[in-house]
This record gives C-alpha cells, structure tokens and sequence, in this order.
C-alpha cells in the first residue's frame, strides 16, 4: 500500500460534499495536454490556459505528442513531450506528460478542449482538499472554426454552441454530479478534462498503455481510481469548450480509420479489464476480475459444492482462491486460484487490498451453508453501492455463515488507517432464507441435486 495520503481528511463513502464549505489552499497543478495533429486547436488551448484566473506560478503547462510530424510549436514556459508515432497511444502520451509535469495535482486536457478563466481554479478545488478525489469537468460543443484562436473562448464557445451530449448531462443530474456515485459511474469520467492529485494517480498507477484503439482508457482508469477506494465528482462549473460536435453525433475517425468495429472493439477492450456487471458479460469471461471467494477450512466435498453452486450461477466468473486442500477436491475447476498462504481460516487482508483494485467484492464463507442464486445476487449487489456497508455478515445463532465485503469501502479504510469507515451489517440466517447444512444434510442436497431435484429435501410431513 502506499503511504497514508499527503493531506485531506477521511469521508465517508463518496461524501465530498461534506468538504462543499471550506477554502482549499493553493497548490502546484500541473496540466497535462493530449496533441496529435491539432496545431490550431492546441494553440485556442493553450491561451487559454494563459488566462486562467488560478495563480500562474503555481501552473506547470506540458504538451504531450502522440507522434505528430513535425511537432507541435509551443510558446516559451511550456513543456513538450513527444513520442514516435505507432498508432493510437494516448494512455502511453497521458503518461508521459505526467511524468514530466511538475504539480501536486495533475490536470489532464485534449488539445481541442479550451477551457473557461475559472476552470483550473473549479475542477482543482476537492483535489486540493481530498487527494483521493477524481473530478471531471462539463465538455460543452462549439463550431470554433471562425473564432479566432485568442478570443476569450468563454464568449465565442456559447456564440457557437453546439448539441451538449445528453448522455452526459442526464448522468450528472441524475446522480447529483456523482455524488451518488456507483460502480459503473466511471462511465461518466471523460479524460478530455479531469484532474486528481498526483499522489492518487500514482497510487492507482496511470492510463492503461495496453490500449491501442481511440476510446475507453479514461473509464478503465476511473474504474479503477474507484475501486481503489477513491472518489468521484464532476464539477459542473468547470467548462471546456471542445472544438466540434460530439463523438456520438459525428463519428470518430481518430485512430480508428475504416474500422467499421471500432465501437465494439473499445466496448470489449474495457470488458477485459472491468470486471463491473453490465459493462463485462454475464457468463463469457473475458478475463477481468469482480467477485473473489474463500472459503474456511472444515468444508468436505458436499459442503463445498453446495455452497458453492449457486453462488457461482448468481456470479459466474467468480475466481475461487482456495487452499490446498479445498483446491485439490475441485480439480477441474478453471475458477480455482492458489492462495497466497496455502490454507488457514482467513485470507490476510494485504492480499486482497491491492491497489490495482483486482477483487471488487469478497465472499468468505465461514461455515457450509445453502443460499439461492437470487439470494447471492442480492448480497453482492448490496455491498456495490457507495454508501452501502463495507460487510454484511449472515449469521446463524449466534455464528458467522458466510460475509461479503466491498473491497472499495474496505480500501478506502485502509488509505485512511480508519477501520470505522468500513461499516459492518448483520443479518440472520433466516432472514435471507439461508440454510446451515451439516455434512449429511450438504451430502442429500449433493445427490438430490445431481438427480435434477431443486431446493433442500423435503422433512417429513411434508406434502409431495
């Protein structure tokens, strides 16, 4: 894990609203400007990143290529970083620029997104206060074509105002500029305006260079700012003015010239690496991560396939990491992972809190026990909300039968050292229909199941 965070306080869930009243102190920003082949546009941008009402010694301004020929010109006290051009590599050009950028918050802009006098000042605001926030800026549309590039773009912008995405819009209204974020909210976070701390980007670690075809690795990299127990904002009066309509109403050429597929392809490129339901497949496993169980030891072979059957129907591509003794009764099991410490009663927590955010939710099952898939999907989908509790544990008199935890909820207590922001629920056993089964009971489920009979066997008196 990485160091405790470089200032700020802790809030609870996504609750940077709490912090809406006070005065965030003046810090370094350093902005990070994506270029390929936008001399013009990147020269409206630039300007106006020199009429910026934020403290101009405390702006690093850098350049970032992606393999233009020749490069861009940039005016004296900005920075420019190029790289060779071998094809789509903005994440590879993100990064780059970072590293070169000199702030304690990191400001990333398209060449074509010319931003508002306030803009640094608005969208650097929680940043400066909570380092584990993650703020977009509003994109709005414009024909710019005729304005000439040192015009205040805050009066030619709305003089030439094009369609503003409704997808956009709809989403930040909806969630009270994502204050009531959730775990497909990365969706919202757009890369042509953003900012975090640097401490966060570096601890999340920066875009994600597998990436070679336009689109999609801003959401991967918000996607796993939130699981890493991060914060997500979109700061309404932070506006650029992109340079043109938007992607959804003109289509894209950029980096994926006659490529008919390319939509598809960026869906399934972000499929692969955020394991969220309802942006991978339901059955398909195309290799991102979401649900990880363990399981106690004293589970026999009945046991662990009772218990195990319906949650993996409720989520299919659950990895199982298991100990050597469980892993060895489920030979062919592709699910199957090796645990860090063999077998003991407890996964450590340092195992599974990696900062990459892998595991999204964690389901240890302490004793053998038989829930319904519907029962599993309602456990798991209560544990993925921002505000929801960090982990519901179902017990039985008195006894612990299986728990799911929110990793995000569970990383975010752990950035902080502050175990109460991790809140507990419990609930019984009968409450969620839960069944306790013991070897013999575990064993008649086993055999009823394979003989294609559904639900516990029936007890005696019981009409057929």
């Amino acid at each position: 894990m990485s160091p405790r965070p470089p200032w700020g306080e802790p809030v609870p869930a996504n609750r940077w609203d709490l912090v809406q009243g006070q005065d965030a102190p003046v810090r370094t920003v350093g902005v990070v400007v994506l270029h390929y082949r936008q001399q013009r546009e990147l020269e409206r941008t630039l300007h106006a990143l020199a009429r910026q009402d934020y403290p101009a010694h405390a702006v690093d301004v850098v350049v970032t290529d992606d393999g233009t020929q020749p490069p861009p010109s940039v005016p004296d006290g900005v920075g420019l970083v190029t790289q060779e051009d071998l094809g789509f590599r903005a994440s590879a050009a993100r990064n780059a620029g970072a590293r070169r950028a000199r702030g304690d918050v990191l400001v990333f802009l398209d060449a074509d997104c010319a931003p508002e006098p306030s803009f640094l000042r608005t969208i650097t605001r929680l940043p400066r206060l909570l380092p584990e926030a993650v703020v977009v800026g509003r994109r709005r549309h414009a024909d710019l074509a005729t304005v000439p590039v040192d015009a205040p773009v805050e009066t030619g912008g709305p003089e030439h105002e094009l369609t503003e995405p409704a997808w956009l819009r709809e989403a930040y209204a909806g969630s009270g500029d994502l204050l009531h974020a959730d775990a497909l909210s990365f969706r919202h976070v757009i890369s042509a305006a953003v900012a975090c701390s640097r401490w966060w980007f570096d601890h999340v670690g920066g875009f994600d260079e597998g990436f070679t075809a336009y689109g999609g690795e801003d959401w991967e990299w918000a996607a796993r700012a939130w699981e890493a127990g991060g914060l997500l904002a979109h700061a309404p009066d932070a506006t650029v003015w992109h340079d043109g309509p938007d992607a959804g109403v003109e289509p894209r050429t950029w980096g994926a010239e006659g490529t008919g597929h390319a939509k598809d392809l960026e869906s399934l490129a972000v499929a692969a690496r955020v394991g969220v339901p309802g942006v991978t497949t339901r059955a398909l496993d195309l290799g991102a991560d979401d649900v990880v169980v363990t399981v106690s030891p004293g589970f026999d072979l009945a046991a662990l396939v009772i218990a195990l059957d319906p949650l993996l129907q409720a989520a299919p591509t659950a990895r199982l990491l298991l100990g050597d003794a469980h892993a060895a009764l489920l030979p062919d099991e592709r699910r199957v992972r090796p645990r860090p410490d063999g077998d003991g009663d407890e996964v450590p927590d340092a195992a599974l809190l990696d900062t990459a955010g892998r595991y999204r939710r964690h389901v240890h099952l302490h004793a053998p026990a038989h829930a319904t898939p519907a029962t599993w999907h309602r456990l798991l989908s209560d544990v993925d909300r921002a505000d929801a509790p960090a982990r519901i544990t179902v017990e039985d008199l008195g006894r612990p039968l299986l728990e799911v935890r929110s990793m995000r909820a569970l990383r975010r207590a752990s950035l902080w050292d502050q175990p109460d922001l991790a809140a507990a629920q419990p609930l019984s056993a009968a409450a969620m229909d839960i069944t306790p089964t013991g070897s013999g009971v575990a064993g008649l489920l086993l055999r009823a199941g394979l003989a294609g009979v559904d639900g516990p066997p029936r007890s005696r008196g019981q009409n057929a």
